[in-house]
């Protein structure tokens, strides 16, 4: 499976030329994040039930199936294919989110304030000054690669990743940067539209959960 730099990198070459204005564009872009956070939300609100206290191993078979088919549909150049493979990715996250948000009710709506504020600044940045995010992609794919081996670390191993929760965070509002620039050297299609949603909704949620688990802990301490 093609990992995301080279996908990244597949739609700067695919040859394909401009199909909609830069505003049509980015309105499509923002509206199918959006799309993706109302899902989660409604998700959140009428099927908690459903999917708390799920059997664990099922829920992860089931989580891992639908992620990796979603990525795969994603890959596809019709805007079709990658709407499917975008909802195969936020379904299952819905989920997930069912199955955590419970443990972190007090935290909730000041994360998402929190990361509402970090994403609107720094798409602000990103705009406004590119040249800042644009030549990060190689250092944050090898950081993010260090913080997953380090958290596999910390599970098997029982150290304290307190640190690492921290380190996500930075992690992710900078690829929130980096994906807003890249968004607009794409080819301006509503497939590249949809991809470039999915990025920044992933980058998005991940923010949120280390937000909330840093909020969380910091109420306990």
């Amino acid at each position: 499976m093609q990992s995301a730099a080279e996908r990244k990198q597949e739609r700067l070459n695919s040859g394909l030329e401009n199909t909609l204005t830069a505003g049509v564009y980015n309105a499509i872009l923002i509206g199918f994040v959006l799309y993706g956070f109302i899902v989660n939300a409604l998700m959140v609100n009428f099927m908690t039930p459903v999917f708390y206290g799920m059997d664990y191993t099922a829920f992860l078979i089931g989580y891992f199936v639908c992620v990796f088919a979603g990525t795969f549909c994603a890959r596809s150049d019709k805007p079709l294919m990658s709407f499917l493979g975008y909802n195969l990715i936020v379904l299952p996250i819905g989920a997930l989110l069912c199955q955590v948000m419970p443990a972190y009710t007090s935290v909730v709506n000041e994360a998402i304030l929190l990361t509402g504020a970090i994403t609107l600044t720094v798409m602000a940045l990103a705009t406004i000054f590119p040249h800042w995010f644009e030549g990060m992609g190689r250092t944050l794919g090898i950081c993010l690669l260090a913080g997953l081996v380090l958290s596999l670390a910390s599970w098997l191993i029982g150290f304290s990743d307190n640190f690492l929760v921290w380190g996500f965070a930075i992690l992710f509002t900078l690829y929130i940067g980096y994906d807003v620039c890249r968004s607009q050297v794409y080819p301006k299609t509503v497939d590249n539209a949809i991809d470039c949603a999915l990025d920044l909704y992933l980058d998005i949620i991940n923010l949120f959960l280390k937000i909330m688990r840093i909020l969380a802990r910091a109420r306990r301490d």
